[in-house]
C-alpha cells in the first residue's frame, strides 16, 4: 500500500510538472523535484528515468547535488508568485489570508534567490 502511495504521488506530481510546462504561472522544476522524490520512495524506475531525461534530469540533478536552482527558474517563481499575490488581494479571501500568503510567498521567494544557480557557486576551492 505504501508502494501504491508513493507512486501515486510521483504521477500526480509529475503529471503537474507537465501542465507546468504549457501553462504559465504552474510551476514545473519544484514538482518534477517532488516527483523524483517520492519516485525514489516507490518507483525507482521512474526516478532513473526522471534523473535520465535530458530535459527534466538536469534540474533535478543539480537540485540533488548541490541546492543549486537556475536563475530562469527562480525568475518563473517570482512571476508566478507575483501574480498570485495580485489574485490574493483582490480576491474575497480573509484579511489574514490576504496578509498570510504573501508573506509566506515573499519568505520562500528570499530562500529562493538565496540557493545557488551553478554548481561552481556551491563548491568551495581546494
Amino acid at each position: 500500500m505504501r508502494i501504491l502511495l508513493w507512486r501515486t504521488l510521483a504521477l500526480l506530481a509529475l503529471a503537474t510538472a507537465m501542465l507546468g510546462v504549457i501553462l504559465p504561472g504552474l510551476p514545473t522544476v519544484e514538482f518534477l523535484l517532488l516527483s523524483a522524490w517520492a519516485a525514489g520512495r516507490g518507483w525507482p524506475a521512474l526516478e532513473r528515468w526522471l534523473l535520465a531525461h535530458p530535459r527534466f534530469g538536469p534540474p533535478i540533478r543539480r537540485w540533488r547535488e548541490y541546492g543549486a536552482i537556475s536563475r530562469h527558474a527562480k525568475w518563473m517563481a517570482t512571476v508566478s508568485m507575483s501574480i498570485g499575490v495580485i489574485l490574493i488581494l483582490i480576491s474575497s479571501l480573509p484579511h489574514w489570508a490576504k496578509g498570510l500568503l504573501p508573506l509566506t510567498m515573499a519568505v520562500v521567494l528570499l530562500w529562493l534567490w538565496r540557493r545557488p544557480e551553478r554548481e561552481a557557486e556551491y563548491q568551495t576551492d581546494e
